[in-house]
């Protein structure tokens, strides 16, 4: 193009892919019309034309389901909107089981599509084969059919929303390469080009592939790395047609729909092939390919025609091999970056791309309009990632791994094996010589349960009660009856400090923190909806100075929060501790005592009663200990400078001994938890639940003159019962062992979806949380709680749960009476 550049612009957007273009057609429906969508070729060049163009709406959450959901919509009404089809077509997709395994995954998949009121009906093989004639059936165990799938020509789809956006007066150059990004002030204020600088007050990456490197130049660390990714088109075959359902033999890594009177067969195979570095990829690349590699491709083919015969005899059109990006962790990235202040980032999709397209470019045009995300994004959010995610080396091995499991069963609870270990606990080998078996979060190793003595430290993973249970188990007992230590450095740590901290936090929190100095305060912080961006402990350590403490998550998104949030004139500053402390979690009933073993300080309730936090000695060592608990025992948070935390962990045991002091793990902590209906962030606190739905107004200072961010939305909902609630349940049945995200039913009625769940010891039974309400009438009133008859959907078997708003143990707090601050 031959036309120059304006000069300022209030978005410019890079990446004239599918979802650049659905960025801009969203921001102009939202009123902003004044953006610029600049691609390096042409549009949809990069990896949107090589896309299979599958639109599958059953996804792992209901967020995501929803975002989904929305694509589908939007595809079927955008050509009657800007006279351009997108080759959008409802065809319906089959999903088959060759195994036990897989079909459980399968009946847990249709109980999820009744949670989210999706169609999904279960079939036997031979009624997979009437709906899909062309399959073997007689090795299969069975399958799903989801009538709502659907399919798309991604160019054509990508050319509908750039005319879209164009007749609200987007503009759009196309051959340009963005060479730098402008920034001001700590924010994002324009690009650079080929054809000079545009201004800017915002700033979209949505390079594709190139996003990585795209970020780099805003400083931004985007975790992406290319894979190749692999498919066929066959000649025509007899019996294809246009209304040909997608197909989908997960077990053997392949998907195929109709294309052209053929098929297009492609996959997910289970070890899949990096390509270049982010910053080799060759430019230009415009409708590129890479090199045939049909020896990589055998599994797939083999595969393929395993379950269709007649590919046997059927002639191959064309072999595509193009490269696409993957995440760290198999979900897109999505949010304003926290290294700069209006660069937004919508990247990653995973192969998922056509399918999300619609939905996450209205979610993230929301987010750019609004200053916050509208729904709930916590999964794809751009801060779920530390600066570590952005080595190409430890991307490159991990998103091997990644695109394998596509399609590998989906295990609960699963760890990724690859790029470990990164980030080790000062007591790491410790806990490895005593039989950890770990896993990671944020890059952490981190003990989720204790192999006994004699037994290889493995995690079994299965649909039912696996063997490492039985250890979990030990562990619980340990700490509800003598004392167990748990390493929990990966927990965040932060100080606030400064003459306007304690301003600052009353601000960001829910609870009151105007406290004394040593005291700790559990809160929420909200955003302006009312609704959850996370959960910490807060502890005033100075006059201007607190130690806040969060999940090992959550990192960059709370130090993000707190220092985009705090009030502008406020002198508050925070600083990211958490390399510099190890967490020793020492709880129990002997707590107390092993504790008082190693210290001349005084640990009694008097002289340390809960939420009390201070300086202690611990044998040689000085440390802060936080009367505080997670597991609903007496116990306290031990925070070690990371140079003393081997001996400070070397003394517990060796104190406490004849105490019967076990080491535990996460998996303990988890059951523990939810034994006592303690509430965690991305599960049931979310940016779409509030303090109200949550049973946390407990935890703001609603009865103070002090206001907080979102009090005004949680006051508004405090004046109708919530259409929804959080709710613990304990399931009748010992032998049904709940994993988290199963179908809770009242009277035999869809009503809710459990968040999390566990098997409880002091319970003997599986215990959890669920977000439960009344459809019908909108409003999750107690006398709707308690009038019904509730189960739970485990694989297609429904099993009786009692559902309460109480914890189920210890619902009177009598164990914890003389610790509570309520």
């Amino acid at each position: 193009m031959s036309e120059d550049l304006p000069q300022r612009a209030r978005v410019v957007i890079i990446g004239g892919g599918v979802i650049g273009c659905s960025v801009a057609y969203h921001l102009a429906h939202l009123g902003w019309t004044d953006v610029l969508l600049l691609e390096q070729g042409s549009l949809s060049c990069g990896t949107t034309w090589h896309a299979a163009g599958l639109v599958g709406q059953l996804r792992a959450t209901e967020a995501s389901t929803r975002l989904v959901q929305y694509s589908t919509e939007l595809y079927s009404r955008l050509e009657a909107e800007t006279g351009l089809g997108t080759g959008y077509r409802v065809c319906g997709g089959l999903t088959l089981a060759r195994t036990e395994e897989r079909m459980v995954a399968l009946r847990r998949t249709a109980a999820s599509a009744a949670a989210y009121d999706l169609e999904c009906e279960l079939l036997t093989p031979g009624e997979a084969h009437e709906r899909y004639p062309l399959i073997r059936a007689d090795d299969l165990v069975g399958a799903i059919w989801l009538p709502g799938d659907g399919r798309a020509n991604p160019t054509d789809l990508t050319q509908a929303l750039a005319k879209g956006a164009r007749m609200r007066g987007v503009r759009i150059a196309e051959r340009v390469l963005v060479t730098g990004v402008l920034t001001t002030a700590g924010r994002a204020s324009g690009v650079r080009t080929d054809r000079g600088d545009v201004e800017a007050e915002y700033v979209v990456n949505c390079a594709g592939q190139w996003a990585k490197a795209v970020g780099e130049l805003a400083g931004v660390t985007v975790p992406l790395h290319s894979a190749e990714h692999f498919y066929v088109v066959t000649e025509q075959i007899d019996g294809v047609h246009r209304d040909l359902p997608i197909l989908r033999d997960p077990d053997g890594y392949t998907y195929v729909k109709e294309e052209v009177g053929g098929l297009l067969v492609g996959g997910f195979e289970p070890v899949a092939k990096p390509w270049v570095a982010p910053d080799q990829i060759p430019y230009p690349f415009e409708f590129a390919l890479l090199e045939e590699d049909w020896e990589h491709f055998e599994i797939l083919m083999d595969s393929a025609v395993h379950r269709l015969p007649v590919l046997a005899d059927t002639g191959i059109r064309k072999f595509y091999n193009g490269p696409e990006s993957f995440t760290p962790d198999n979900q897109f990235i999505i949010g304003e970056a926290p290294e700069l202040a209006g660069f937004f980032v919508g990247a990653g999709f995973n192969s998922v791309g056509i399918a999300s397209a619609g939905g996450a470019g209205r979610a993230l045009a929301e987010w750019i309009v609004e200053g916050e995300p509208t729904t709930d994004l916590i999964s794809a959010d751009i801060r779920r990632f530390s600066p570590l995610a952005g080595n190409n080396d430890w991307l490159r091995r991990r998103v091997g791994e990644v695109l394998g499991l596509h399609y590998a069963v989906p295990w609960p609870n699963r760890e990724l094996e690859t790029g470990r270990p990164l980030r080790r606990s000062p007591v790491h080998d410790l806990v490895v010589a005593q039989g950890a078996c770990l896993g990671s979060r944020n890059n952490w190793e981190r003990p989720n349960v204790f192999a006994p003595q004699g037994a290889p430290p493995v995690i079994d993973y299965s649909w039912e009660r696996p063997a490492w249970v039985d250890w979990s188990v030990a562990e619980q007992l340990a700490t509800r009856e003598a004392v167990a230590v748990f390493d929990q450095t990966s927990f965040s740590k932060y100080l606030v400090v400064g003459a306007g901290a304690e301003r600052a936090l009353q601000w960001v929190c829910t609870a009151d923190v105007a406290v004394p100095v040593g005291r700790a305060v559990y809160t929420g912080m909200l955003n302006s909806r009312g609704t959850y961006e996370s959960d910490v402990t807060v502890t005033r350590t100075a006059r201007d100075e607190f130690f806040v403490v969060s999940s090992a998550a959550t990192t960059v998104r709370d130090i993000d929060w707190m220092r985009r949030h705090f009030p502008p004139d406020a002198a508050a500053h925070v600083v990211d501790l958490t390399s510099a402390y190890a967490v020793l979690g020492v709880m129990g009933p002997r707590s107390r005592e092993l504790l008082q073993r190693l210290s001349p300080d005084a640990f009694d309730d008097v002289s340390f009663p809960f939420a009390t936090s201070r300086e202690v000695r611990i044998g040689q060592a000085t440390v802060r200990a936080t009367r505080i608990t997670y597991v609903g025992e007496l116990g306290w948070e031990v925070y070690v400078p990371t140079d003393l935390a081997a001996g400070v962990y070397e003394d517990l045991f060796d104190a406490g001994s004849d105490l019967g002091v076990v080491p535990a793990g996460y998996s303990t902590i988890e059951s523990m938890r939810l034994e006592k209906g303690y509430r965690a962030f991305a599960r049931e606190l979310t940016t779409e639940t509030g303090p109200v739905v949550a049973g946390l107004t407990f935890a703001c200072k609603l009865g103070t003159d002090h206001d907080f961010l979102g009090r005004a939305a949680v006051e508004r909902s405090r004046l109708t019962p919530p259409a929804r609630r959080i709710v613990s349940f304990v399931v009748g049945d010992p032998a049904a062992y709940p994993w988290g995200g199963e179908l809770v039913l009242r009277d035999g009625e869809p009503v809710g979806q459990v968040t999390s769940a566990a098997w409880g010891a002091s319970l003997g039974r599986g215990v959890g949380l669920a977000l439960v309400g009344d459809r019908a009438t909108g409003a999750a009133t107690a006398d709707w709680l308690r009038g019904g008859s509730y189960e739970i959907d485990l694989a297609g078997t429904r099993y009786p749960v009692t559902v309460g708003l109480r914890p189920p143990f210890d619902p009177d707090g009598v164990k914890l009476a003389r610790q509570t601050v309520r």
